[in-house]
C-alpha cells in the first residue's frame, strides 16, 4: 500500500511490471493527475469521478445507506433500483461527503524537530502536538483547504495532509438489489462471485465549482480530472493498480496481539454478531417491512461478521504466530549482534503488556458489540443522558427545549427502523454472551447482582425490562416528550433500559478505560520503537506504512489463486455463472426478468465478449475496507473495475498478507456500463463518460518500460 508521494522511487518497477505511464500521471502537484479523480467517500469508502460533470462511482453497499434512506415500501430503490431521469431528479444526501486529496508531504523532520533526547512521553507528545498544529494550520490557510498532520509507522513518521470537501452529493443510480447485492450474505466474502456491486452518484458544487452546502441552484461539479474507461477488457496476468483510501491494517503486530486476536478477540466478536443476525436475519425474511427497517443495519453487522471468521481461519492456516515468533527471535538475534539489544527491550515489554491486556480487551469488545451491534433500546435510551443528567443545566441555559426538540426527532427516526419483538430478541441473544464473557471485576454492580443464568435467567430479566421501559413504547414516549416536567425526568432516570446503559457506561468508564487507556499509551511507545528496530534491522525488507485512510496504491496482476489444495479458483466470472445461481423469488438469488431477458438473447451490446458477458475479475492487489468503491486501473489508467471485497481466504491479509493466495474482487467495469445502459436504460449517464478501445494498438513509443539495471 505505497504512499503516492513515493511512487518516482518504484516507477521502474512498475513499469516492468506492465505500467505504461509515469509517477508523474498517477500524483502530481502541478496538473491534474489520476489522485484528482479519486475521492473518499463518505466516512469510509472510495469513488472516483468519471465523467467532466462530477459523475462518481462507487460500490453498491458504499451507497446502500443513501439508498435506504430514500426507500419506502412504495419507493422501494433497495430492491428494485433508482435511476435519475434527468439531473433535477438526482436526490440530496444530508451528511455525505466526497473528499479529494491537494498533496501529502513529509513533514517528518519539522514535527519532530521539537522531540529532544531524555524527554518524557508526555512532553514528546505536547512537543509533536504543538508542531503538527503549526504545520496544519499554515497549511490550512492555502485557499481554504482543511489540512491534517498524521502519524505513520506507529509516530516515526509524519505526514502532511492536505484535502477539500465538496457536501453537496446526489444518488443518480442504484441498480436493483438483486444486481448490487446479488449472493448476499452466502456469497459475501466468497470466489466465485457474480455482483453488481456498485451504485452512481454526483458531485455538486457553487457556481465558482467549490464546495457549497446543498442549494437546488448548485452545479455539477468540474474536475481537474476524470478518469478514462477501457471497454477491452482484463486477461490473465494483466498488470492492475488500485488507488483509494484504505482504512486499517496491523502488519506489524507482535506476536502476542496477533495470538489475542486470532484466539479470542475475533472469536467473541463473531459469537455476538452471530447472536444478532439469527433474529434479524429471521425477522427479514418473514416481513418486508421488517426487511426495510433492518437492511442496513443486518449488511453493517454481517459483513465483519464474516470477515473474522475468515480473518481467523486465514491467520490459522499461515500459522501466522508462529511466523510472528519466529521473525521475533530473528529480530532479538541482530539486535543482540549490535551490541546493545537497544530494541529488544520494547519487544520484552510487549510480551508483558500482553500478559495485563486480555481481559481489558475482552471488556472493551463485550461493550463495543453489545451497543453497538446489539439492542438499539440502549443506544436510544442513552441518547437521553443529557435531558436526564444535564436537566438543570438546561433550565439553567435556557436551552430545555432545543433539547427537548432533538430528542423528538431523534424518536421520530428510531422507531420509523424499530421493532420491538426484534430488538427484544436480540438483547437476550447478545446479553447472555456478555453475562457469561465479562469478568465480575469489570462488570457494572447491576450485572453482576443478577448473579448467574441459574438466579436470574436473561429471558425473564429482558422481558421485565421492555415491559417496564417507556423507551420501548413510542405513544407513551411521544406524551412525555410533547409534555416534559420534572416528574417525566424522574421517570426517565428510573427507567431500567436508560439505568442499565448508564451502568454499563459508567463502570466502563471507570473500571476499563482509564487501564485500557494506560496500558495501551505503554503499547504505543513499544510500539514505536519495535516499528523503528525493524525498519533498522531488516533493511533487505520493504516496510509500507500500515493503512491510515490516507490516498494509498497498490500493484499487483489480474489472477486466479489456488488458495488451498485441490482448489483453485479462475480470475473471471461471467453471466453465465450469475444464471446459474438464479433461484426466483430468492432474497439472495434472484435476478431482474430483464437480465434473464438480455442473457437469452446474448444481447450485450458494445460490453460483452464473444464468450459472454463479464461480471467479476480477481487480482493480487492488497487491499482492506476503505477500499471499497475503489478504482481498478490498467497499465494505461484506465478503469477496468470497481474493487468491492476480498476473496475468504484473503480476510487475514489486515495482518498478514500473503501475494500467493490474497486475491481482491472487482466488478468488472463492462458489466457496470452494461447494467447501466442495457439493463436499466440509463445511456445518458454512459453518453458523459469517455469510453475507449486500444485492442491490437502499438504502444507509444514514451509509454515502453524502461529497462531496470539491478
Amino acid at each position: 500500500m505505497w504512499l503516492p508521494t513515493l511512487l518516482q522511487a518504484i516507477e521502474g518497477n512498475m513499469r516492468t511490471e506492465g505500467m505504461m505511464i509515469s509517477a508523474e500521471d498517477i500524483y502530481s502537484l502541478n496538473n491534474g493527475s489520476i489522485k484528482d479523480a479519486v475521492v473518499l467517500f463518505g466516512g469510509g469508502c472510495t469513488a472516483e469521478v468519471v465523467s467532466t460533470q462530477g459523475l462518481i462511482l462507487t460500490n453498491h453497499h458504499c451507497g446502500f445507506g443513501s439508498i435506504h434512506r430514500h426507500s419506502t415500501l412504495e419507493h422501494d430503490y433497495l430492491k428494485d433500483g433508482f435511476w435519475a431521469a434527468t439531473l433535477a431528479d438526482e436526490l440530496p444526501n444530508p451528511g455525505l461527503s466526497a473528499t479529494f486529496i491537494v498533496r501529502m508531504e513529509d513533514v517528518t523532520d519539522r514535527v519532530l524537530a521539537g522531540v529532544k533526547p531524555g524527554m518524557t512521553e508526555s512532553e514528546r507528545t505536547a512537543a509533536i502536538d504543538l508542531a503538527t498544529a503549526e504545520v496544519a494550520v499554515e497549511a490550512k490557510s492555502e485557499d481554504g483547504y482543511s489540512a491534517v498532520v498524521k502519524p505513520f509507522n506507529y509516530g516515526n513518521n509524519w505526514y502532511l495532509i492536505v484535502s477539500e470537501t465538496y457536501r453537496d452529493i446526489r444518488l443518480v443510480g442504484a441498480p436493483p438489489g438483486s444486481i448490487g447485492n446479488f449472493g448476499g450474505d452466502t456469497d459475501n466474502w466468497m470466489w466465485p462471485r457474480h455482483t453488481g456491486d456498485f451504485s452512481v452518484f454526483r458531485i455538486y458544487a457553487g457556481k465558482d465549482n467549490r464546495p457549497a452546502a446543498y442549494a437546488a441552484d448548485n452545479v455539477p461539479f468540474k474536475p481537474r480530472r476524470s478518469l478514462t474507461i477501457s471497454l477491452d477488457g482484463v486477461k490473465e496476468g494483466d498488470f492492475a493498480m488500485i488507488f483509494g483510501f484504505p482504512g486499517s491494517t496491523q502488519r506489524y503486530l507482535a506476536s502476542p496481539a496477533v495470538a489475542q486476536v486470532m484466539n479470542f478477540s475475533d472469536p467473541l466478536r463473531i459469537r455476538m454478531r452471530r447472536a444478532s443476525l439469527d433474529v434479524i436475519d429471521a425477522a427479514m425474511l418473514a416481513s418486508d417491512k421488517t426487511r426495510l427497517q433492518y437492511a442496513n443495519k443486518q449488511k453493517g453487522i454481517s459483513n465483519a461478521w464474516k470477515k473474522w471468521i475468515g480473518e481467523v481461519r486465514g491467520l490459522k492456516e499461515l500459522d501466522a504466530v508462529e511466523e510472528k515468533r519466529a521473525f521475533e527471535a530473528e529480530f532479538r538475534k541482530r539486535d543482540a549482534q549490535n551490541g546493545t539489544a537497544r530494541y529488544t527491550a520494547a519487544l520484552d515489554s510487549i510480551d508483558a503488556l500482553y500478559k495485563v491486556l486480555p481481559p481489558y480487551i475482552t471488556a472493551r469488545d463485550l461493550i463495543s458489540e453489545l451497543l453497538g451491534t446489539g439492542p438499539e433500546i440502549l443506544r436510544f435510551a442513552n441518547g437521553f443522558s443529557t435531558l436526564v443528567n444535564d436537566y438543570d443545566t438546561l433550565i439553567a441555559k435556557d436551552a430545555l427545549q432545543a433539547e427537548l426538540e432533538r430528542l423528538r426527532k431523534a424518536a421520530e427516526g428510531f422507531y420509523k427502523e424499530y421493532d420491538p419483538a426484534v430488538d427484544r430478541d436480540i438483547f437476550e441473544a447478545q446479553f447472555r454472551i456478555y453475562r457469561s464473557s465479562m469478568s465480575p471485576g469489570l462488570s457494572a454492580p447491576e450485572v453482576v447482582a443478577l448473579g448467574d443464568e441459574q438466579r436470574t435467567p436473561t429471558g425473564p430479566y429482558v422481558d421485565d425490562l421492555y415491559e417496564r421501559s417507556i423507551f420501548d413504547d413510542q405513544a407513551r414516549m411521544t406524551s412525555l416528550l410533547k409534555n416534559f416536567t420534572k416528574k417525566a425526568r424522574k421517570r426517565l432516570a428510573a427507567d431500567p433500559a436508560f439505568t442499565l446503559v448508564q451502568a454499563l457506561l459508567s463502570t466502563h468508564a471507570t473500571k476499563v478505560q482509564p487501564a485500557l487507556a494506560d496500558l495501551n499509551e505503554r503499547l504505543a511507545v513499544d510500539m514505536r520503537r519495535y516499528m523503528e528496530g525493524q525498519i533498522a534491522l531488516f533493511p533487505e525488507r520493504t516496510f509500507w506504512p500500515d493503512a491510515n485512510s490516507t490516498l494509498r496504491l497498490s500493484y499487483g496482476k489480474v489472477e486466479g489463486s489456488i488458495p488451498r489444495d485441490g482448489v483453485e479458483y479462475t480470475a473471471f466470472t461471467t453471466l453465465d455463472g450469475a444464471v446459474a445461481k438464479y433461484v426466483p423469488g430468492d432474497a439472495e438469488f434472484d435476478l431482474p426478468p430483464r437480465l434473464l431477458e438480455l442473457h437469452r438473447n446474448k444481447d450485450y451490446g458494445r460490453y460483452g465478449t464473444d464468450t459472454g458477458m463479464p461480471v467479476c475479475f480477481t487480482s493480487s492487489l492488497h487491499t482492506t475496507g476503505g477500499n471499497s468503491g475503489s478504482p481498478v486501473l490498467n497499465g494505461r489508467g484506465e478503469l477496468i473495475g470497481i474493487n468491492f471485497d476480498r476473496t475468504w481466504e484473503s480476510t487475514m491479509s489486515d495482518i498478514r498478507f500473503d501475494p500467493d493466495k490474497c486475491r481482491n474482487i472487482s466488478v468488472d467495469i463492462r458489466y457496470v456500463l452494461f447494467t447501466i445502459d442495457k439493463l436499466c436504460g440509463a445511456q445518458r449517464l454512459v453518453d458523459e463518460m469517455k469510453l475507449v478501445r486500444h485492442v491490437n494498438a502499438p504502444m507509444p513509443m514514451h509509454l515502453i518500460p524502461l529497462p531496470i539495471h539491478r
